[in-house]
């Protein structure tokens, strides 16, 4: 059991990532906006994946030791080639096993043996991939996830990634129907209010997709910028509350540019512009390209009331510190 809640630690750190990584990208789209709450991702992942696991522990490992048990698995399917079943296991022996290159070839056997219809060969592969590299959750992962959904709507594992990736779209509904459906699987008793949580801040998050914040961004005549593509990265965020920013985009440092800040571009759904907020709008040159504030960043900031105010200007004519 210790080597699969390792790996499932790694898929959490992997989810984690989600929140930042697109940040540190490039990305222009408003995805970000509503990735998972870090909450789940720490708290949920090891009770789902304990839940939804096909893993057989404690028939597999009393019959030797993994390793000996999964060499043994391999010799067989050699004589056994369209044993589908078989692939499966072996795949998610390879997984408990840290082997993830193994699994992923276990899985695509057995992909290939169902004529692409086992959503347990899909999250699989999917799963495996989003470890190795979790921006492929917005490409061949996702697909993957959204086609095992397409098999079994219930599958758990695919429900979970499938509602972050639907986050990371931008496509709120989906991910809170996923994250709903999860509720009707009788998830573990200190998983369930996460997820009750996270469909509630959904909801707050949906209901408020019309406050905006609307600015135009301005160089000012004392800045003047190198050759090169800094990104500028527009924060909206609580000045009398810490934390992560209410919203937040990356763009290219293209100036006159109008920008447009909602809920769905926000970095967890439970902290996002709401009508009636005062909040402070920030646009910074990044020269390192990091959304953390460096030496040298030319900046501009201007104060914003949400749902009153129309669209304002901010002029980057300061440099931090």
């Amino acid at each position: 059991m210790l080597l699969f809640v390792t790996l499932a630690a790694t898929l959490t750190l992997a989810a984690m990532l989600l929140v930042a990584v697109p940040l540190l990208r490039g990305s222009t789209t408003a995805p970000w906006a509503a990735l998972a709450s870090v909450a789940v991702l720490l708290l949920g992942s090891v009770s789902l994946y304990a839940t939804w696991s096909n893993w057989t522990w404690p028939e597999e490992v009393s019959a030797g030791t993994p390793a000996g048990m999964v060499a043994r698995l391999a010799r067989r399917l050699e004589s056994k080639p369209d044993d589908l079943d078989g692939w499966l296991r072996l795949g998610r022996s390879y997984v408990a096993m840290g082997q993830p290159s193994l699994a992923l070839r276990a899985y695509g056997r057995a992909d290939r043996l169902a004529g692409g219809r086992s959503a347990e060969a899909l999250v699989g592969m999917a799963e495996i991939l989003t470890v190795q590299d979790e921006r492929v959750l917005e490409g061949r992962a996702g697909e993957l996830f959204e086609r095992a959904l397409a098999i079994d709507p219930k599958a758990g594992k695919a429900l979970f990634f499938g509602a972050v990736a639907a986050m990371r779209r931008g496509e709120l509904p989906v991910a809170r129907e996923r994250f709903a459906t999860l509720l009707t699987l009788d998830p573990p008793a200190e998983v369930r209010p996460l997820i009750e949580q996270q469909v509630a801040a959904l909801d707050r998050a949906i209901a408020g997709k019309d406050a905006a914040v609307r600015v135009t961004v301005k160089l000012g005549p004392s800045v003047r910028l190198a050759a090169g593509d800094a990104p500028l990265f527009v924060f909206v965020r609580d000045p009398d509350t810490p934390g992560p920013p209410l919203a937040v985009k990356r763009l290219a440092a293209k100036f006159p540019l109008d920008v447009e800040l909602t809920a769905a571009d926000a970095m967890m759904p439970s902290r996002a512009i709401s009508a009636g907020k005062r909040v402070l709008v920030v646009a910074r040159i990044s020269r390192s390209g990091r959304p953390e504030a460096a030496r040298g960043d030319p900046y501009g900031e201007v104060s914003y009331d949400v749902g009153r105010d129309g669209t304002r200007e901010i002029v980057i004519d300061r440099v931090t510190p």
